[in-house]
């Protein structure tokens, strides 16, 4: 969801350029009359885009978990009134949510992955250690663990897998071990303390990228379920389509897109699957052009996947 504002009706404090918006709005293609849910809503620029797209009567359901995003989301779409409807909650919920705001049988479907470039670059949200802050990282800062408790209690063996499977972090046990014995002397708090931490334990830095950036990565995953949302909302969202309704999704990393790929897969009878509730639109993944990866560098490692649910279910 690596986002920055573009409009006339943004917020200055809520910034968000939606990424691959010529490229979702292509693939979901939005008509008047339609219904539409933006299962984690931002800033609300993709919802403000289908909801124009849809003029003068489509409607869209937004979902949430972050309250901050939703109240600015909720400035930008001001402007379409009751087609707007806004929800808070997690994406993992989304068929419970869309039943009982009565989205149901919906035209499209997009879920636009991980963090918004707000949340990044909010130091007291403790996502980034570009600023030393407390060490939070939820999505939703009034629901479950954070990063510190995480980072804190969990045992050695247990964080070092944490690091090594969200992260990709080649390093994960020697970074597990450093937390380890710093936390025994006293509690990492901050995202400075852990992000020097790391650097020490995986030797200073080499090159571009932060020796951090995989654990804050992992940390930020971890503690927000995002794997396990997403893999819960994918057959959820299937359900609310009607036939030939799109489901369109943006992830940023390895594991997001290979759930998605797989899921898509799956349930298109790839290889013999049984299941034949999607039609793959994409058969590779769209990715940000040249000009768009320039202008927004965070959309450099989005990939877009698009499929329609079929008109019969096998």
């Amino acid at each position: 969801m690596n986002d920055d504002l573009q409009s006339a009706s943004s917020q200055p404090q809520f910034r968000h350029v939606p990424v691959l918006l010529n490229e979702v709005i292509g693939g979901l293609a939005p008509r008047p009359g339609g219904r539409y849910i933006d299962g984690t809503l931002g800033g609300g620029g993709h919802a403000f885009a289908t909801l124009a797209a849809s003029t003068p009567d489509g409607r869209l359901l937004g979902i949430d978990t972050d309250p901050a995003a939703l109240a600015a989301a909720g400035q930008r779409l001001a402007l379409y009134g009751e087609r707007a409807t806004l929800a808070h909650g997690n994406f993992r919920d989304i068929g419970a949510i869309a039943q009982a705001h009565g989205f149901t049988a919906v035209d499209g479907i997009l879920l636009d992955l991980g963090v918004s470039s707000h949340q990044l670059d909010t130091p007291e949200r403790g996502f980034s250690f570009t600023a030393d802050a407390p060490l939070d990282m939820r999505l939703n800062p009034t629901e479950g663990p954070s990063a510190a408790d995480l980072v804190n209690e969990t045992p050695e063996d247990e964080l070092a897998d944490i690091i090594y499977q969200y992260g990709e972090e080649r390093g994960s046990r020697r970074v597990a071990r450093f937390i380890a014995e710093a936390r025994r002397k006293a509690a990492i708090t901050s995202t400075a303390q852990l992000a020097d931490l790391v650097a020490h334990a995986l030797g200073g830095r080499h090159g571009k990228i932060h020796p951090a950036t995989r654990t804050f990565q992992a940390l930020r995953i971890a503690v927000n379920n995002e794997l396990g949302s997403l893999e819960a909302a994918l057959p959820q969202a299937t359900e609310l389509l009607a036939p030939g309704g799109r489901l369109a999704v943006i992830s940023f990393h390895s594991l997001e897109d290979r759930i998605v790929k797989l899921f898509f897969r799956a349930e298109s009878g790839y290889g013999g699957s049984p299941r034949k509730q999607l039609s793959i639109l994409t058969k590779k993944p769209i990715e940000a052009s040249d000009d768009e990866a320039r202008r927004n560098p965070r959309s450099r490692s989005a990939k877009l996947r698009i499929a329609a649910k079929a008109s019969e279910e096998n």
